[in-house]
């Protein structure tokens, strides 16, 4: 949600032409230690889309010896298609949040910032569009960063 001025008495009105359904899956993780974004595109979300995030996660960080990542319960995170995945690259671990608690989960926080500055009350004509703002915005974001690092922090 999001909001915006307008004269008293006027509604105001932001043009969304989309004359079909468009839809891209988007994976991210971050280190909420170093600002340091990893992110993915793909048409579908599925095991097959999200191991190849997984994949790239760890040439990002291939020189550290332990990788975990905190993922949500969407079905795909626990596909028994990713278990010889996992297996294989015993460097990475998957921890599952609680459900339902995105507050716990920095890169909603990520995602948050991202529709603040690319799709609330801004007109887009296409996703490709989007796509595009999205890189314009986090490009910096793929190497440790101050930006997303004191987006991250939690404070319970």
């Amino acid at each position: 949600m999001s909001s915006t001025w307008a004269p008293v008495g006027e509604q105001p009105v932001i043009p969304c032409k989309q004359t079909k359904k468009e839809r891209v899956t988007g994976f991210g993780t971050i280190n909420p230690q170093s600002g340091q974004l990893v992110v993915n595109f793909a048409e579908k979300g599925n095991a097959k889309s999200f191991k190849k995030h997984l994949k790239k996660v760890i040439r990002a960080y291939k020189g550290k010896q332990k990788i975990i990542i905190y993922v949500d319960n969407v079905r795909y995170h626990h596909a028994k298609a990713l278990k010889p995945f996992l297996a294989a690259h015993p460097k990475l671990e998957l921890r599952y949040l609680t459900a339902y608690s995105p507050d716990m989960n920095p890169i909603e926080k990520v995602w948050w910032y991202m529709r603040k500055y690319i799709t609330h009350n801004r007109y887009l004509s296409s996703l490709k569009d989007r796509i595009a703002k999205f890189w314009q915005l986090f490009s910096k974001c793929l190497v440790p960063n101050e930006i997303l690092k004191n987006i991250c922090v939690i404070n319970f």
